[in-house]
């Protein structure tokens, strides 16, 4: 049994980081394309919105983790 719990963790983990990578991806792209419709001339928005991706992912994770020890 112990085992088991053990795999479902590994896979509800594995799958976090996918989850994650996907975030900050999606983030960049909605960044990039920000950028080319206000024309600001710099990347600003790509900064900003994929930073804020990652600390969104960050906290999704550190959410599922502390859920997950209860």
């Amino acid at each position: 049994m112990k085992k088991q719990k053990q795999y479902n963790n590994y896979l509800k983990f594995s799958g976090l980081a996918i989850q994650m990578a996907v975030t900050i991806y999606l983030g960049h792209l909605l960044g990039e394309y920000v950028d080319e419709v206000a024309e600001s001339g710099s990347d600003i928005y790509t900064k900003v919105i994929t930073l804020l991706a990652v600390f969104l992912s960050i906290f999704v994770v550190i959410r599922e983790v502390i859920k997950s020890q209860e």
